[in-house]
């Protein structure tokens, strides 16, 4: 195996380090980067992979992806998970976060036929970390439903709760001796709202107002299912714990009123907090104010009964303190109006519940995604208000990242900016005492990028999709992580190093 990887592409001249902050992370802070398999792992039919939605809905229909692309065959990662982990290796990485595609291993969605190969691949996986001290952290679902059980329903049939139990003792059971971090569900609101309540994301059912509250009562019952079956039958010989990672904007208010103020607080609630608070939150059900607007516009619009359901005493009881960490994923912010920016919402939808608009400050550094902004203190106001919400739960981000575009140079200065403010955020809020454990770059390396297909990059690692071999390299921006995780502590924007060579950390 190479020792290094000469990055000869990039032409800068060298410059010394300048000063760097001293305040340091704490030793049991663990560095990470995050990864999902639809989007790197190609292989899509390969060694008895079942079909997923987005497989299904890709070829269906390509000019649903903006450049009419698909994750047939991504960064390949199938075939080359050990140059990855060797990338792993290169920034120093303390862990990997990636996620277990549900066909690969059950190919029809069902425990009767586990796929022996795709249990191969991901305990290769697995172990090619574990020999270099990398630790895996493991999601269960980040948005591949296999195909079969949408044709059921999907998340909107009230069995997905036991399909996902199913599914989740599977993995527990294959992988558990050595994966001591899982995360039920990546990003419930853009499961349930854009896979249900819209066609931004698969299965594009756009059943609005109604897909996105079904979903979300089976999300969480299937998290609260999940867990409790690993808390009483394999934490006591595994050792691991178990939580969900929820995606986190900070909401700002576009004025001073009480009614911007309030405008924020529906904000939250229902892109996270309906997900959250039966979970995490001392009272257990769907946010009270959410749920009585919902029920009187449900009322208003003629249903006979509200559109979002509810959880029966023992259902919420059961749900409750189903975790043992709250993942975070954090990447913009938008400033919100109770009057103000508000467009046409389907009626009926969870926006017109709500009834609130927003919109972004042009001054705010963007990237290549239209969503993808620097706002300021944006990650340090998300952990201090999760843990006021949720009385000081122990945090880890899970994913955070900056997009550029396809033919940006290697020299991304603008995500380098973007991690380095990240750093020092992050630094303050454990100043403040939040329980922060760790943090995940998103991404280690370029990936399909969902609906965008490939016109948005957030990889460390600049891969080349026209090349067969799907080669990696190494941009700034993994130079820059390398140090901070070498230092510990949150290195200055304008870092460059004094050459341009990333070398294996002989530690791992």
């Amino acid at each position: 195996m190479k020792l290094s990887i000469l990055l000869s592409v990039l032409v800068i001249a060298a410059a010394s380090a300048v000063p760097r902050q001293q305040r340091q992370f704490p030793d049991d802070f663990i560095f990470g980067t995050a990864t999902a398999s639809y989007q790197i792992e190609g292989a899509w039919d390969e060694d008895g992979k079942g079909e997923n939605i987005w497989d299904y809905n890709t070829h269906r229909d390509p000019t649903i992806i903006v450049d009419q692309s698909n994750g047939d065959v991504a960064a390949d990662s199938y075939h080359n998970y050990k140059r990855d982990v060797e990338m792993m290796r290169e920034l120093g990485l303390d862990c990997y976060r990636f996620s277990l595609s549900w066909p690969r291993i059950l190919p029809s969605g069902f425990p009767n036929h586990i796929n022996q190969a795709g249990v191969d691949f991901y305990n290769n996986y697995i172990d090619e970390m574990l020999k270099y001290n990398i630790q895996p952290i493991v999601t269960l679902y980040h948005w591949d439903l296999p195909q079969k059980l949408q044709e059921l329903g999907g998340f909107t049939n009230p069995l997905f709760e036991e399909w996902f139990e199913d599914y989740a003792r599977v993995a527990y059971s294959l992988f558990g001796d050595r994966v001591k971090l899982w995360i039920t569900f990546n990003e419930p609101k853009e499961i349930c709202y854009q896979g249900y309540g819209s066609v931004t994301k698969m299965p594009q059912v756009n059943a609005t107002g109604i897909g996105e509250y079904l979903c979300a009562k089976h999300l969480v019952m299937g998290h609260g299912r999940a867990y409790h079956s690993y808390n009483n039958d394999f934490k006591p010989s595994q050792g691991g714990q178990c939580g969900l990672t929820i995606n986190l904007q900070w909401y700002m208010p576009d004025t001073d009123s009480e009614e911007d103020a309030h405008a924020v607080d529906l904000m939250n609630q229902a892109t996270w907090a309906l997900y959250t608070d039966p979970i995490y939150s001392p009272e257990g059900g769907f946010p009270k104010e959410l749920s009585e607007i919902v029920a009187k516009k449900s009322a208003e619009q003629g249903y006979p009964r509200s559109r979002m359901l509810s959880f029966t005493d023992e259902e919420r009881v059961y749900v409750q303190g189903t975790y043992d960490f709250l993942g975070l994923n954090h990447y913009s912010g938008n400033i919100v109006s109770a009057t103000r920016y508000k467009e046409p919402y389907a009626v009926p939808s969870i926006y017109d519940d709500i009834d609130v608009g927003w919109t972004v400050n042009e001054s705010w550094l963007k990237g290549q995604a239209a969503w993808n902004y620097l706002v300021p203190n944006s990650l340090y106001n998300c952990l201090t208000l999760l843990r006021q919400r949720y009385n000081d739960p122990d945090i880890y981000v899970t994913e955070s990242g900056w997009s550029g575009a396809p033919d940006a140079s290697l020299i991304d200065e603008d995500r380098v900016t973007y991690y380095a403010t990240i750093m020092e955020q992050m630094l303050a809020a454990i100043d403040e005492g939040v329980k922060l454990k760790g943090y995940m770059a998103w991404s280690l390396l370029d990936n399909f990028e969902w609906m965008k297909g490939y016109t948005e990059r957030f990889g460390l690692y600049a891969v080349e999709f026209s090349s067969p071999e799907r080669t990696r390299t190494p941009r700034l921006s993994a130079f820059f992580y390398k140090e901070v995780l070498r230092t510990r502590t949150a290195v200055a924007a304008d870092y460059r190093p004094e050459e341009f060579t990333m070398k294996i950390d002989e530690g791992h």
